[in-house]
């Protein structure tokens, strides 16, 4: 992973592990984990996010980032995203609030620790290769399916990880999801 990226990230994280905020990576940085690496401009975290925590984390992310607490209580009850700007790199960080759903509490309940920087060494909660996957492939119905680059993440996934994924749970779960066709279609492709 990128560095500046990674550390940007971090801080949005320390914030999130100081109030005591589950969490975890997702996006394209998870599918860099798992799949092929590919230049991004942002980083998606989803968060078990309340109402009160918004203006303890734009407090704690104030001095490095551009953030608004009432846009952060707003994505909180809508269930919906925010983002914080890094002041320095433009970085942007997108906090997507845990939804309601069984699917978001069973992406956080499947989470991995794993190092994420070295020199010093950090570990951070990285979304499962099968949960990023799942999400990538909601994200990619959901733009109508045009997005070559989330197709292509998942299919780096499919291929990378081969066996090792848990094609019980994707199906169970892409079936609720409303992409089993999708998930079909990416492992064929992938041979998988």
């Amino acid at each position: 992973m990128i560095s500046e990226q990674i550390a940007v990230t971090l801080l949005v994280i320390d914030a999130l592990e100081k109030l005591g905020v589950r969490y975890l990576i997702g996006g394209s940085l998870a599918s860099a984990i798992y799949g092929v690496p590919r230049a991004t401009m942002d980083a998606d975290l989803v968060a078990d996010l309340r109402v009160e925590h918004a203006e303890a984390l734009a407090r704690a992310l104030a001095d490095a980032f551009y953030v608004d607490a009432e846009m952060i209580r707003d994505a909180v009850r809508q269930q919906r995203s925010f983002n914080v700007i890094h002041l320095e790199t433009a970085f942007k960080v997108d906090v997507f609030v845990r939804k309601q759903r069984a699917f978001d509490e069973s992406q956080l309940a499947r989470r991995i620790r794993q190092i994420v920087a070295t020199d010093p060494e950090r570990t951070a909660f990285i979304a499962s290769a099968e949960d990023t996957i799942l999400a990538k492939l909601e994200w990619y119905r959901s733009g109508g399916e045009t997005s070559e680059r989330q197709w292509r993440d998942v299919l780096g996934i499919v291929k990378t990880q081969g066996e090792r994924l848990d094609k019980n749970y994707l199906r169970h779960w892409a079936a609720q999801l409303g992409v089993a066709d999708l998930l079909e279609r990416i492992l064929r492709e992938a041979n998988a």
